[in-house]
Formats: C-alpha cells, structure tokens, sequence
C-alpha cells in the first residue's frame, strides 16, 4: 500500500479526478490502480479566489515496487509518495485475564474518566486487567442535568458541571480532535478508531480538522462505558480520590482513600484528572509529590456572526458544504514581549459557562457536530509566566487563576452571569453600558461593562494591540459590536506533575500522572494518546514485561 499526500484538488472537482490525480502522479494506467482510500482531506484557503482540496489517500496498484521505485528515481528529493505505515496498535499483554486471576491481584486504579481516564480504562479491560476507573462526577446524563442547571439557572453543582464528571471537560466542548503533538506510533488514528466505533461519525478518520460536538460525545462516552464494564473494567461515579495511601520510606503507592472514607488498594494508580481538580492538586502537593508550575494563558471569549468570519475566510466560496463553517488559527506577538493567539476556536458554537468553584465566573466554547449556531467564538488569550506574573510555586498558578475569575463573577453581577464589552469600546478604553447587533450566547447571561477590571493590566495591553492585527488578516475581526466575554482561564494546567521514563512519577513509585490536569496533554485526542501510553506503562509493570519508550 503507497501512501500519497498534497494531492491538491479545486473546491469543486469531479469524483473521478482524484483517481486521475492518483495516476497521474504515479505515472501509471487506471488498469494498474487496483484501489485507494482517503487518509486524511483538509482544505487551502489562503488563496480565497482559488480555494482547494488537499488530500493524502491510500492507493494499492499492481507492481508495487517498481512504481514506487520509479518515483524515486524521477523524483529523489520528493516525499509526497511513500510505504503506508503501518498503524496497527498491539497490546503489550495478551493474556491479562491470567495475571488479574492470579492469588492477590490488586487491579490497576484510573482517577478521572475523561478522554485520558477513559481510554486508559479501556485499553486496560481490553488486555482484561479489570480496572477500576473512580470519576469525582456524575455518569454522563445526570452530570448534563447539572450542568444546564447552571446555564439556565445559574445554580452550580461543585462536583458535577462542565469540568467534572463522565466524560471530562471535553464533553461540553467543540469535540476537536486535532492534535500538534508528534505522533510516530500513530495513536492519534487508535483514539479515533474508537471514537467511531463507540457511535463517533466516519469522517472523523479522514477531515484534516475533525471534531464531533457536545451530543454526540454523550452517547460516544456512555458506548465505551458499556465496553469496559462488560470486558471485566468497573466505574464508581461519585468517589472522589482524597488521599494516596503510600508506603513508608519508599513512598510507594498503595491505595487510594476516597471522600467517603473507602480505601481502594492497589500499586498502579493513573492519576488522569483534568487541569482543574485544584483541590487534588494541594492533596497530592501536602503529600509530597512533585509537582512544577508550568505557564499557561488567560483572556477572553470573542464572538463574530459566523458569516463574518466564513466571508473572511472564504470569499465568494463562503456556504460551500464541502468547507463547512469556517475557523480560524491567529497570533501575535505584543510589544510587551506576550503572546497573544486564539484558542479553542469554535465555529458556529456558543460560549459556555465553565466554572466548577462557587463565586467564580469562567468561559469556555462549545460546538454541537452541526455547527451550525450564528455565532463564532474562539478565545483570545495571553501567555502567563510561573516567575513573573506569578509565584514558581505549583499552586501559585492555581491562586492566580482564582483571583480572576472572582473578578470577574463581581463584574458579571454576582449571579454567573459574566462580564461582558464590545470590541469597540474595549478597545477605546470605554466601559459597554449596552450590546449591539452581535447577541452574546453565554448563559446564564451577560453584564456589559469594563473587562479590564477583571483582566490583569499587561492582558488587556497585549489584547488591545492584537486585535487590529487580527483585524487585517480577517476582515471584519475588530467590528464594534463583536462581543468579547470573560473571563477565559483554563486554557491549560497551571502545573506539571513530572514523570520518569517508566510513566510513574519521579518521587512515588506506583502513581502514573497523565492527561491534561498532569501537564502532558491539551486537547480531547492528545489526552486519549496519553491515556494508551499510561495504560500501556501500567500493563508492563502488572506483567513484568521490559519497559518501552513512552
């Protein structure tokens, strides 16, 4: 099987010209071509007036060898044709059920069942090493009870919202499943293997920028509940870990102590909590586990017609079902020496309220698979410095994440309405007293006033530079009445829990930190990868098998 990439296509080609494409940069016949799939399709905009497809596919063809020697020899210094790889993931241990039958087995224990915990699980059961998977939260329907409550309410559930429960925060969210993270073993395509299998849509496995949106990763999650309970793997919802139980001198793991007082015993706990399980981060920092402060950023929601930005993007080829609703990646780098880029960005989606602490207001973004809301939304956020905007202390981060979001619930009214100003007051320094025809999509609602009462000063600077420079490469981008809403906070752990080339962490044998809460992912896809290489680590050390690279 060859494997052909950059094939570039118009917007609107015919069926048959990706075949003729293939055959063209092979050099060959249509009789020699015996078949070919899509890998991946993603589009280039950057010529509006000439939008195309790029494609990578698969391709069997007669006389394999030869026509890929051919190739080489006419084009030696060119990559675009090459072996398929091979993306097959294989256990490290067959036969699990063996080992977990043996006399004092203690099944491996997984803290968290987001993306990370749940594939960890999963992959565990599988090899029938029976794991248990403790999740703080609510199973998936009852947690989105909770969570509406909040947004049409504005009552908080502190266990059970959009940053806790069955799921992890990336059920209410665009459901992006896109990574930048090297990937040479090719894990990324076994998440999402899964995610179709468990009900996610086909073209998730070939759309350069996938994503599958809030209603379908519910019955997604409940899917791969059902398959690790019926391979021997168990949930407990509800059951918030509050206390490793290590060994003396060696500070090995063996157990865990749950709020209710239960002790689960066991030598490998995945510690895959989210980046916001800040009450988990100052248990494990009193008992003594390593842990660093690690930079993150914080801003703002911002929210455009979604015509606007699919007119920017597009052109005249805005509404073409084969692009869908367009995104958008921006950065800039401030003259006060920041960062400033978008994040998260979700078309045709709606800003979410994503606090998970009482007395707090913070925003997230979210998609249904549609995307097919009115408006766009992206965060626009500001890189923060352990060292300099805050103290190199793990929890230090934490603290100052806090301290704004505070900020902010006092600016929105004091009742999780959030703060909210149009671009064109922010950026003439003027307090909003009202909004304009861009209808904000944050509920429970909005406060128009000043966001520089809740943004630290070098923020709002960075912030106000940026826009018109997002300005000029989006057309329409600094329109006074886009709605820019705060405050934006979580965009990623505050802190890293390091770990040794076994997994585990470098100061207590037996706790393997993982995911996006330790500091090693940051997304949906990137936490399930982290999630197979940790459950893969554990399964060694249960078989006693020679480690491997992770």
């Amino acid at each position: 099987m060859l494997r052909l990439t950059e094939l570039r296509l118009p917007l609107d080609h015919p069926t048959e010209a990706l075949e003729h494409a293939i055959c063209t940069r092979l050099d060959i016949g249509r009789e020699a071509l015996e078949h070919f799939s899509v890998f991946k399709r993603g589009h280039d905009a950057r010529r509006r007036a000439a939008i195309v497809l790029v494609y990578t596919v698969d391709c069997a063809v007669r006389d394999e060898a030869a026509v890929l020697a051919r190739y080489r020899q006419a084009h030696p210094r060119d990559s675009h044709v090459q072996i398929a790889p091979d993306m097959r993931w294989i256990a490290p241990v067959e036969d699990g059920a063996a080992l977990a039958a043996q006399p004092g087995y203690r099944r491996p224990i997984v803290v968290g069942a987001g993306p990370c915990g749940f594939m960890a699980a999963l992959i565990l059961a599988r090899m029938g090493l029976r794991p248990l998977l403790l999740e703080r939260g609510k199973a998936v329907r009852e947690r989105t009870v909770d969570t509406f409550a909040l947004w049409r309410r504005s009552v908080l559930t502190p266990e059970s919202n959009v940053q806790f429960g069955e799921g992890g925060a990336g059920t209410f969210s665009d459901g992006k499943l896109y990574s930048q993270v090297r990937d040479p073993r090719f894990l990324g395509r076994k998440v999402l293997e899964e995610f179709v299998k468990a009900g996610a849509p086909e073209d998730i496995l070939t759309l350069a920028h996938p994503h599958i949106g809030t209603f379908r990763l519910v019955s997604m999650v409940e899917h791969i509940r059902s398959e690790i309970e019926a391979a021997g793997g168990e949930y407990r919802f509800q059951s918030r870990v509050e206390e490793l139980l290590l060994e003396p001198g060696t500070r090995r793991v063996q157990g865990v102590r749950l709020a209710n007082g239960d002790v689960v015993e066991s030598g490998h706990v995945i510690l895959a909590v989210g980046h916001s399980a800040r009450d988990t981060f100052a248990m494990l920092n009193e008992q003594g586990v390593t842990m660093q402060a690690k930079p993150f950023s914080m801003g703002v929601r911002i929210e455009h017609p979604q015509s606007v930005i699919d007119t920017a993007q597009f052109g005249g080829a805005a509404g073409n079902t084969l692009l869908g609703a367009a995104e958008y990646r921006l950065v800039h780098h401030a003259a006060n020496g920041r960062g400033v880029y978008s994040f998260c960005m979700c078309p045709g989606g709606t800003v979410v309220a994503a606090t998970s602490e009482e007395g707090q207001v913070v925003t997230n973004g979210m998609s249904q698979y549609s995307r097919a809301e009115r408006n766009a939304n992206s965060g626009i956020v500001v890189e923060l410095r352990p060292g300099e905007d805050y103290p190199d202390d793990p929890l230090a981060g934490v603290a100052f994440q806090r301290h704004w979001e505070k900020q902010a619930f006092v600016a929105g009214g004091g009742d999780y309405r959030a703060p909210a100003q149009r671009v064109g007051d922010f950026l003439a320094g003027r307090p909003s007293v009202s909004l304009g025809d861009v209808v904000p999509s944050y509920r429970p609602g909005v406060t128009p006033t000043d966001l520089a009462t809740c943004l630290p000063d070098f923020v709002v600077e960075a912030l106000r530079e940026a826009l018109p420079h997002f300005d000029r490469k989006l057309k329409g981008y600094t329109m006074d009445d886009a709605v820019m809403t705060g405050v934006e906070t979580r965009t990623s752990s505050p802190l890293r829990i390091p770990r040794d080339d076994t997994g585990q962490s470098v100061n207590t044998p037996g706790l393997y930190p993982a995911g996006e809460g330790a500091g090693y992912a940051g997304g949906i896809l990137s936490a399930g990868m982290d999630g197979i290489r940790m459950a893969e680590a554990v399964a060694r050390a249960l078989a006693g098998l020679p480690l491997a690279p992770l």
